[in-house]
Formats: structure tokens, C-alpha cells, sequence
């Protein structure tokens, strides 16, 4: 991904720009921007790639048209099935390399990851919203996890995430009663970080975005390890990983940088290395 310059495959735009934000844009509009396999293995490239490319300072995800994502696209999958049924445990041995590993991957990334949401949020599209380090939303946002009414058990991190940030009672309706969750309630749960008026979404968007992006990446990216560790991690142990981090975050020109503009008293000027 080094260098600059646009990528992709059908259905995913992949754009990484001179200020090092780089832009993954759902692009099927006519199916709500539904993820398809060759999407979500194109999303994982460009996030995994995006952790060891210094020019990458910030992820942004969004979505074309009037809507962010409205999940699988299960009937598309379906459709396009021939042969004869796959055997038994077929779904329990892609989902660890596809779904599974685009959505651990969107939480540890040492990259910021910004979403902009849209209209339709729903299934693995609000896992991704939910997996963001932010999401900001247009007030039309509409939030649904569908399994329930679909007949089959969620995927892609919704019982992890969802418990985790909004608490088990609230997931409980929307996993369990399909509860649909507009822009103004999903803002008020915390599903998101912050809900606009549509016609605001890409200008607050950018700004959260150019924030970042001219921010300390070293020690954004450890900050961000840290508290995801966090979660499954003793104190005594998570102590010594503020050490190691520490420890990094010392050594970098941001670091210097930052202790040079508190004594000349001026704003830094952070270069991200």
C-alpha cells in the first residue's frame, strides 16, 4: 500500500491520500452497500496492510449513496450458490478467516479508524461502526441487528460488542427483539460517538479525521493497543504493558516534538514517527 494512489475490487474503493488518511468506501449502492466475500477479504487486505504502512495515519470508512451498510449480502451469497449443499461446519470454518478476522482487526489496528454512517447500519455494517475508534453519524441513521427476525444467530463480534457498549439489557432487545435504533437513541446509547444533520456528515467528518491524522500516530496506535488489551488483561499485567508502550512512545520524534512546543509554549507540529 505504500505510496499513493487508488486500489480496490468491485464493490470497495480503497484511496490513500498525500495527508496519510485513507479512505475505504463501501460502493454498492444499489444493494445498501451489502458486503459480499470478495469485499470483506479486500477490507481485511487494506486494514492489515494499513497497520504496517507508515504513511497510513487514519483509517476512514464510509459509504456511497444514501446508506452505510445493510450487512451480509446473504441472498447474493445464496444466489450465486451452484453444486451441491456444503457439508456440514462449512460457515464455522470460513467465518475465522473472513468476518471473524475483519472485525478483530478493525479494533487492534494501530490506526485509527474512523466511520462515517449513514441511512442503513445494520448486521456486520454496525459491527464495523461498533469496532471504530469513532462514528460519526447523519441524523437519518437507522440501526437494526437483524438475525432474530431472519432466523439464524448473530455474527462478526454482535454479542461482544454490542453487551460491551451498550450494556447487556439494551443488546438484549436489539439481538433478541430485532429493536430498531435511530440516529438521536443510538447517540443517546453510545452505539455511536456523535450524530450530525446529514448535510454536516463529510465536513464534521473530515475535521475528526484531519485531527487525527496530524495527531502522535505512535502513540494514538499504542494508546489504542493499550485499551483494547485492557479488557482481558489483569492490572499487574496491563501495568507492564503501559510500561512497554511508554517506553516506545518515549523514543518517538512526536514525543520530542511535544516536549519542544510545551516549552516554547506553541501547538506541535506532530509528523507521526
Amino acid at each position: 500500500m505504500s505510496g499513493h494512489g487508488s486500489a480496490g475490487v468491485d464493490g470497495l474503493l480503497v484511496q490513500l491520500s498525500d495527508d496519510g488518511v485513507l479512505r475505504l468506501v463501501l460502493d454498492r449502492p444499489d444493494k445498501r452497500n451489502a458486503l459480499n466475500d470478495e469485499m470483506v477479504a479486500a477490507l481485511i487486505e487494506a486494514v492489515d496492510a494499513a497497520g504496517r504502512d507508515e504513511a497510513v495515519r487514519v483509517i476512514l470508512l464510509t459509504g456511497s449513496g444514501d446508506h452505510f451498510c445493510a450487512g451480509f449480502d446473504i441472498v447474493g451469497r445464496n444466489a450465486a450458490a451452484e453444486g451441491p449443499r456444503p457439508r456440514a461446519g462449512s460457515v464455522q470454518r470460513r467465518l475465522p478467516s473472513q468476518a471473524h478476522r475483519l472485525i478483530p482487526l478493525v479494533t487492534s489496528v494501530q490506526t485509527p479508524v474512523v466511520c462515517a454512517a449513514r441511512g442503513w447500519v445494520a448486521g456486520i455494517g454496525l459491527h464495523l461502526v461498533l469496532a471504530a475508534d469513532f462514528t460519526v453519524a447523519a441524523d437519518d441513521l437507522l440501526v437494526w441487528e437483524p438475525f432474530a427476525e431472519r432466523g439464524f444467530t448473530p455474527d462478526s463480534g454482535a454479542t461482544w460488542l454490542l453487551s460491551r457498549r451498550i450494556g447487556e439489557l439494551r443488546a438484549r432487545e436489539m439481538l433478541l427483539l430485532g429493536r430498531r435504533v435511530d440516529g438521536a437513541q443510538a447517540e443517546a446509547w453510545g452505539l455511536v460517538h456523535r450524530v450530525v444533520p446529514a448535510r454536516d456528515l463529510d465536513e464534521e467528518t473530515e475535521a475528526l479525521v484531519a485531527r487525527l491524522a496530524a495527531g502522535p500516530t505512535v502513540s494514538l496506535g499504542l494508546t489504542k493497543w493499550l485499551m483494547h488489551a485492557a479488557a482481558g488483561t489483569p492490572l499487574e499485567a496491563h501495568l507492564r504493558n503501559e510500561a512497554f508502550a511508554l517506553e516506545l512512545s518515549s523514543r518517538s520524534e512526536d514525543f520530542r516534538e511535544g516536549l519542544a512546543a510545551f516549552r516554547e509554549r506553541r501547538e506541535p507540529r506532530f509528523t507521526g514517527r
